[in-house]
């Protein structure tokens, strides 16, 4: 799936600005040796970077890159992503200090990584996730069919395999229940194990699977639906959840990491706690059962939504590009 720092650079090109893009590369390996390569044999062609940083190995590529920037003494900002993060910083606080107190800027589109994160460095800059409102058509919701939809990779941090105990346990009562799955395989055993659970539940033939698909059709896709379920373990501040809100879907959603900043239980979604089938259907049922709520959330969604614009949000960007 596209992400957003790959709208970033287009939107900076198109303003004026001269990017340079990497990494392309689909191998961890593969990656790694092309983000330094990139940054060592191109550095007389920038004056600045931007360097995106989450937890795991990825944190790796990260911090090589910065550590590089900095012997070469090129100023580089840094992006903070993933809901694990926090943690990750608690086991390796030094790796992590040294990269958020060496960067020029440190953003996160997240509060709760600001929050958890500002006793490492206490000027983190808010800078939202953006979209582009226009590529997405509202259509407010108030009496909804029992039409689902998900958006995300299938990885297991994202918990696919709730989705179909969640419709096992709504099918009797609604048996014509149809969930969309829009997202690629991240080829880490989660969309074989979706399945077989779809399988053993009887609910396959109520679950259709898209794979990835461009960014111009993901408004098409989740218009087929009423209700969005999120149904991940960790999370920041997810695209996917902000797009479903600016279609006006009624939100159902996991509390974890940053999506209880992201997301006000009961004014713009319905929040559960996480791993809990029985909690999420029964948020469905009261959206089903409900029109006022669901005409309540679905508009509220949008609401907030419009403040994620890329209008609002570019300039902010750019502003702290000519800090340098």
């Amino acid at each position: 799936m596209r992400h957003v720092s790959e709208d970033l650079a287009e939107h900076l090109i198109a303003a004026g600005w001269k990017v340079i893009t990497v990494s392309e590369k689909p191998g961890k390996l593969e990656r790694t040796i092309d983000m330094a390569s990139t940054v060592w044999s191109r550095r007389h062609s920038y004056d600045i970077a931007h360097v995106e940083v989450y937890s795991g190995l990825a944190f790796g590529w990260a911090e090589l890159v910065c550590r590089m920037l900095y012997m070469m003494g090129k100023p580089f900002l840094i992006s903070l992503h993933g809901g694990n993060l926090p943690e990750f910083a608690r086991k390796w606080p030094g790796r992590v200090g040294w990269v958020l107190n060496h960067a020029m800027v440190v953003t996160t589109p997240s509060r709760y990584l600001l929050e958890r994160l500002s006793h490492i460095r206490k000027d983190i800059a808010l800078i939202p996730n953006p979209i582009n409102l226009g590529a997405y058509e509202y259509r407010k919701r108030s009496v909804l069919s029992p039409s689902l939809a998900w958006l995300r990779s299938f990885h297991n941090i994202y918990n696919p395999s709730l989705a179909a105990r969640v419709i096992a346990i709504i099918k009797p009562d609604h048996p014509d229940i149809k969930l969309t799955m829009i997202g690629p395989d991240k080829n880490d055993g989660s969309l074989d194990q979706f399945r077989q659970v779809a399988a053993e539940l009887g609910v396959t033939s109520n679950i259709v699977i898209t794979g990835s698909v461009s960014k111009d059709k993901i408004s098409d896709h989740l218009n087929t639906a009423d209700i969005f379920i999120n149904t991940t373990n960790f999370d920041n501040a997810p695209v996917s959840v902000m797009e479903a809100m600016a279609c006006g879907l009624c939100i159902v959603s996991t509390n974890v990491g940053g999506l209880p900043f992201l997301l006000k239980h009961e004014g713009d979604a319905l929040l559960v706690p996480k791993d809990d089938p029985e909690a999420m259907a029964s948020a469905i049922r009261r959206l089903l059962d409900d029109p006022q709520l669901a005409a309540a959330l679905s508009e509220n969604a949008y609401i907030k939504s419009r403040q994620w614009d890329w209008a609002a949000v570019l300039p902010q960007w750019e502003a702290l590009f000519r800090m340098k």
